[in-house]
């Protein structure tokens, strides 16, 4: 009788991958005792390709399984052996004769099927035989569980991956006889699914064989969760179908209807099981217990974590305290947690994540910050509330935090020597100890979580600091303005005692005091931490108008002329510009002697619309104009604060335009700010007073 297509598929596909994976290991190496283990995959090969070759229930397969199945009793037995003064040694080498006994009785009664001609007696052969089979299973089953509780499990992981491999498919075959004994016949189902499983263990031994000193490839615990899985849902199908078997044989006419409510009512257990946060963690838990060294898959659980804490766009734009909380408690499950942060020398309460009803004190907690600041220990709340925490750990931790059963661990933030902050975890849903693994892992995870609290605060002092920064640059542009307004009032006041009697002179002081009022007005303006000084859209300014203007209002502090091309418009921030004019006039004022003219000249030429603001005054070096003219807070002028020149310049430049010097030490200065030429097609425009 031929195979159905998926015994056929599944059987092929398992012997095509034991017989590469024997191929591979013929040289040697790995773990695993040599011989056996590659008798067992060779063995394993032939007897899945008998399978899909012949049939599950032809003599030579049979036989090949038998030779299979001593193979696999052959590699227990010699991992067995590796037990160090087992004093159970000769009672489980008998249980081992045992097994062999059994399986040897089993191929036995095989060949017997096939020399009877009697039905009668061949039901009877195939009905010891799969007794017998379900014997040898159990009793293999055993033998693994031996294995497991020895030294051998605990000593090397392809160990353990081999002996997880040989538990499932002892599982599977006592799964199929016992289905087959019970039913009277063989399950389709059950083989195809024997198959499958045969084809799933093959990275188990490929893990299995990985030598110490070669690159190993690992099973993440992610694919060991899905195979996992797998075997129980596989399990799962396998069971339900034999009950269902069971049921159709004896139900009679309700047996349909027992069926689909037992097929109904065990997946909708299964599912509501599956559901729940406890199974998924219960099966995290057993996975990292019972088939890795080391309970975390650390590569795994830092790219969470740093991904967690430096993207926040992915949790809802979750500020950095929710971040921080849910990045340390992702590395155990915990299901919530909260955030101290230092408040003077305690710690406050300052965020919770997924924990609505999370404790809380009304006073800072001082006792527990001078704790942790001093030793950065992890405090276990379980074992404070049972008295048998360290007594430092015992006297720092306040009522509130004791009282809360939910409340699990306090896992400090330390940076630098410094306490950052502080994360109380609640409780996981399988609640356990802390062990050394956790400890580490949370020393690790805090000092890197407090180097995210620490950045945040110092780029929140950066942000202080450079708006102090910028309030420092607008008061000290402003006392410049302010020495200038001084300096200019006070001349007037000083030639005020001897052109008192001239009323063309009373009325420039007029103008000159009201204009100092309103510029004053204007930086006190400035100075409010709500002004932000926004430059005007451009906009064609007369210059000779403009020079005209700044001149009338010096002309009771000093003789300011103006004078050049009426046509020159330029294009412009006409208060910028102003200022800018004012700032370089107010340096010639002072820079001249008494009664020595300073000109502003006014021209327009290449695109360029220019006002020249020119003295006879002392002059500058060479090397004063390139090196110091316009930085901040360097002057030639006693008393001077260096930040006219530079402002001016930084004026111009954001308006377009630039300013070119010429200067000769006791012959003066000449400043020209070229700007550009305002188009033609702007002329009609109302131009800026």
């Amino acid at each position: 009788m031929n195979a159905a297509p998926i015994t056929l598929w599944t059987h092929a596909l398992a012997a095509l991958l034991f017989g590469t994976l024997a191929l591979s290991q013929w040289r040697g190496g790995g773990v695993l005792p040599r011989a056996p283990f590659l008798a067992g995959l060779f063995a394993t090969a032939l007897w899945a390709l008998a399978v899909a070759g012949l049939d599950a229930r032809d003599v030579a397969t049979r036989l090949a399984e038998c030779a299979r199945n001593l193979t696999w009793l052959w590699l227990m037995y010699s991992l067995a052996r590796r037990e160090p003064n087992d004093r159970a040694w000769p009672s489980v080498r008998a249980v081992y004769a045992a097994v062999a006994v059994v399986t040897i009785g089993c191929g036995i009664l095989a060949l017997g099927s096939v020399m009877v001609n009697d039905a009668r007696a061949v039901l009877a052969l195939l009905r010891t035989r799969l007794l017998l089979q379900m014997l040898g299973a159990t009793g293999a089953l055993i033998l693994v569980n031996r294995l497991r509780q020895g030294s051998v499990w605990r000593r090397h992981s392809g160990e353990r991956m081999a002996i997880v491999a040989l538990a499932m498919m002892w599982s599977t075959d006592l799964l199929v006889f016992a289905s087959a004994w019970l039913t009277g016949h063989w399950p389709a189902g059950l083989i195809d699914l024997r198959g499958a499983v045969m084809v799933a263990l093959t990275p188990l031994f490929s893990l299995a064989v990985q030598r110490a000193d070669e690159r190993k490839m690992q099973a993440s615990r992610t694919v060991a969760l899905l195979s996992l899985a797998m075997v129980a849902v596989a399990l799962y199908v396998a069971v339900t179908a034999l009950a269902t078997a069971i049921i159709g044989s004896v139900g009679g006419s309700y047996a349909r209807v027992v069926q689909t409510a037992l097929i109904f009512g065990t997946t909708a257990a299964l599912l509501a099981l599956v559901s729940t946060p406890w199974t998924r963690a219960w099966a995290r838990v057993l996975v990292s217990k019972h088939l890795f060294s080391h309970r975390y898959d650390y590569r795994t659980e830092w790219l969470r974590f740093t991904e967690t804490l430096g993207a926040p766009g992915t949790h809802e734009a979750s500020p950095l305290d929710v971040r921080v909380v849910k990045a340390v408690a992702d590395l155990t499950d915990s299901p919530r947690g909260l955030l101290l942060l230092p408040d003077g020398a305690a710690l406050g309460t300052a965020s919770a994540w997924n924990w609505p009803d999370a404790p809380s004190t009304d006073q800072p907690d001082e006792r527990l910050f001078v704790h942790l600041a001093a030793t950065g220990r992890i405090i276990e709340l379980d074992a404070v509330r049972a008295g048998t925490a360290d007594p430092a750990d015992q006297g720092c931790v306040s009522r509130w935090l004791r009282d809360d059963e939910h409340a699990w661990v306090i896992v400090p933030l330390r940076h630098l020597g410094q306490l950052a902050g502080a994360v109380v975890l609640a409780r996981p849903a399988i609640n356990r100890a802390l062990d050394w693994e956790d400890f580490d892992l949370f020393g690790v995870a805090g000092r890197q979580a407090a180097s995210y609290l620490a950045e945040a605060g110092a780029h929140a002092a950066l942000a202080d600091a450079q708006r102090f920064d910028e309030f420092n640059r607008r008061f000290a542009f402003i006392m410049h303005d302010l020495k200038n307004l001084v300096s200019q009032l006070t001349l007037v006041a000083r030639n005020a005692e001897r052109h008192a009697d001239n009323p063309a002179f009373r009325a420039d002081m007029v103008a000159t005091l009201t204009d100092s009022s309103d510029r004053m007005n204007a930086l006190l303006a400035r100075l409010s931490q709500h002004h932000a000084s926004r430059a005007e859209k451009p906009q064609p300014v007369p210059l000779l108008a403009l020079a005209e203007r700044i001149a009338a209002g010096r002309r009771a502090q000093h003789p300011v002329t103006a004078s050049g091309d009426p046509g020159a418009l330029a294009l412009a921030d006409p208060g910028a510009l102003e200022t800018l004019i004012s700032h370089l006039v107010q340096n010639a004022v002072e820079a001249s002697a008494a009664g020595a003219e300073v000109q502003l000249i006014v021209s327009a030429a290449d695109g360029k619309a220019s006002i020249t603001v020119a003295d006879h005054g002392r002059g500058m070096s060479p090397a004063f104009v390139r090196d110091q003219l316009f930085r901040p807070f360097v002057s030639g002028k006693p008393g001077g604060f260096g930040l006219g020149a530079f402002e001016a310049r930084q004026l111009a430049e954001g308006m377009g335009g630039s300013i070119s010097v010429s200067s000769r030490e006791g012959a003066g200065s000449s400043f020209r700010v070229a700007l550009p030429l305002a188009p033609r097609t702007m002329g009609g425009m109302e131009l800026a007073a």
